[in-house]
């Protein structure tokens, strides 16, 4: 009898968690371990380590996060506990037990002044605390494990939890008008897609004669849907693909202060993650179209 690997994921119920749990059926290959928080809590260093080495699964995907970017100012060292100290245990762990951790961070690493899509080794410099929080985390994962995987993304939804696309159809859904960010670029990553580039990798990362990993396929990778816009943008998209009569009003940042300052461009270069493992990336309104679908069938239901 051949035994199924077995694959740890946290953070079950956020976005990528959820599109994970779609995904699992279509692997019987793997056993699959969803944890949330309750079941795994991430301040407890402790229990991380007692916990991974009791499932030993021979893969880690940590979903979980602290992503309350402006929430984060004030909480300085949840932040880093949940981002940083709680990844950096768990790739520790991995590399005891002979684990491959893949671990999700953010664009939100760059200052954002550049024009052109950010490459893995241009040079970090996170303008919030959020971004600083993700950045030490990767800091202290390679340290902790150097083989492990980081996948660094960016404007993240979904059907599932909350996020900018599902605001927008709540908001469109009650006002006449409303206003977007015009002057923040980037590119939306709609979950399912990173989900499915991630069991890809974890297909394509062990020799499965020699189950050894080349160095090309670990450390920091990049990985959104295609294509280059604004916020507004976005929105825009969102209106027109459902219909909505709403008026979207261009603005800039300085109209929308936040707590948390943002990047202004943040786009990811993808082609290491492409080239690497083969992976064939969606233009972001073709994926957004899907995604809207499945929102109006769950509705509809």
């Amino acid at each position: 009898m051949v035994m199924r690997e077995k694959i740890l994921v946290t953070g079950a119920n956020g976005q990528l968690g959820m599109e994970l749990q779609q995904l699992a059926a279509g692997y019987p290959g793997f056993d699959f371990v969803f944890t949330t928080r309750e079941q795994l809590p991430l301040d407890d260093l402790n229990a991380l380590d007692r916990f991974i080495s009791e499932h030993k699964p021979q893969y880690c995907i940590n979903c979980a996060a602290y992503t309350a970017v402006d929430k984060a100012e004030s909480e300085k060292e949840l932040a880093y506990r949940i981002n940083a100290e709680a990844p950096g245990a768990m790739a520790a762990s991995c590399k005891t037990n002979n684990i491959q951790f893949i671990h999700v961070s953010t664009d939100y690493v760059f200052n954002g002044n550049g024009s052109a899509p950010f490459k893995e080794d241009d040079k970090t410099d996170p303008v919030n605390l959020y971004g600083a929080s993700k950045l030490e985390g990767e800091t202290m994962v390679m340290k902790s494990d150097p083989k492990s995987i980081i996948i660094r993304t960016g404007w993240v939804y979904s059907e599932f939890g909350k996020n900018f696309v599902k605001t927008m159809l709540r908001l469109m859904g009650e006002r006449e008008q409303i206003s977007v960010v015009s002057d923040q670029y980037g590119t939306p990553t709609y979950a399912a897609d990173l989900a499915d580039a991630i069991m890809k990798i974890i297909s394509s990362v062990q020799d499965p004669a020699q189950h050894s990993q080349t160095t090309a396929q670990k450390g920091i990778f990049h990985f959104s849907n295609q294509g280059q816009i604004s916020w507004y943008d976005f929105a825009v998209a969102i209106r027109d693909l459902i219909g909505s009569s709403c008026r979207v009003n261009p603005i800039s940042t300085s109209e929308y202060p936040t707590p948390a300052k943002r990047p202004a461009y943040s786009v990811l270069d993808k082609s290491k993650i492409s080239n690497t493992f083969n992976i064939q990336i969606k233009d972001w309104k073709a994926s957004l179209a899907v995604c809207l679908g499945k929102i109006k069938t769950a509705q509809n239901n």
